[in-house]
């Protein structure tokens, strides 16, 4: 039995690592394998996540609710922040990260660990990165940001200081358009940058945050992207899954079923309503099984019973 359990995590403001321990395997006869992965078998699998970046999150329960049906066992391993998820991955102590953005926000995180990690295929083609305003907002380029900083109390409000977004931001899109010494990238979470544009909406009072695509908050608030003529936010991207190396291998049909998962944007934009608005926190497993019931031909793998 290949069971793996991850044993803690120790953040240290921006630089997070994690500290894992994982079980050997176990043959047939309840002898020890020596944790070799390929004498191992496959009846337990751990998705590592950041609930707060709620693609990973509904592709987690998406995942869950589908392997459980294939009858496996489903691990849940909740993170704050990208690197010490790609580390786990690595290592062995997570089986997969089910919405990864390898290509371009966290190619140094492949560059780091790519060689210990498997991409299991990619679910959606078309997600971006952005810098986003109120639609009220006078402004419709990145460029028009320039001069501009008092309106915005010289504030760009981000998410977590490890994400991709933060990294691209700071490092490509604030130096090619000029904006250094005039705005400081504020990070802190996904969900107090939601709550700082929540409340600058509500009283009509500029603010400039950092946003992505696929994410509902674009369709919950009354924002908009601003062109990025220069392109310093990247071009668009697909999400993947990503697995712990030789997982195919070792998961042969929950491998095949992962690459089945193909979603165009209607499809995906109502399975993270669902489960994120819809439903809510606490009733993601039900959420995924009313998306399933509406969308029982959603991808060619798709398990409805």
């Amino acid at each position: 039995m290949n069971k793996r359990h991850l044993t803690g995590i120790l953040a240290i403001g921006a630089a997070a690592t994690l500290t894992l321990a994982g079980c050997a395997g176990s043959d047939d006869n309840g002898g020890d394998t020596g944790g070799d992965a390929s004498a191992a078998t496959c009846d337990t699998i751990t998705l590592g996540f950041l609930p707060s970046w709620t693609d990973g999150l509904s592709t987690a329960y998406l995942l869950e609710n589908q392997l459980e049906k294939l009858g496996y066992t489903v691990e849940m391993e909740t993170l704050t922040e990208a690197g010490p998820l790609y580390t786990g991955l690595a290592q062995g102590d997570v089986d997969i990260y089910p919405s990864a953005w390898p290509e371009l926000t966290h190619a140094s995180y492949m560059d780091e660990f790519g060689d210990s990690i498997e991409d299991l295929g990619a679910y959606y083609d078309n997600a971006k990165l952005t810098i986003a305003v109120p639609s009220y907002v006078d402004i419709d380029s990145i460029e028009d940001l320039v001069g501009q900083a008092d309106r915005f109390d010289g504030r760009i409000v981000g998410i977590e200081p490890g994400a991709g977004l933060t990294a691209q931001t700071q490092d490509s899109m604030i130096p090619e358009y000029g904006l250094d010494g005039e705005y400081e990238l504020l990070t802190s979470s996904t969900a107090a940058m939601l709550t700082e544009l929540d409340n600058a909406i509500a009283a009509q009072e500029d603010i400039v945050v950092t946003l992505w695509r696929p994410f509902w908050a674009n369709d919950a608030y009354d924002v908009k992207d601003l062109e990025d003529p220069r392109g310093a936010m990247g071009e668009p991207e697909a999400l993947h899954f990503l697995g712990t190396d030789g997982f195919s291998d070792r998961c042969a049909d929950a491998a095949d079923l992962i690459a089945g998962i193909q979603l165009d944007d209607a499809q995906y934009g109502s399975l993270e309503d669902m489960v994120v608005n819809e439903y809510g926190e606490g009733r993601e497993a039900e959420a995924v099984e009313a998306w399933i019931a509406e969308n029982p031909e959603a991808f060619d793998t798709i398990v409805t019973d």
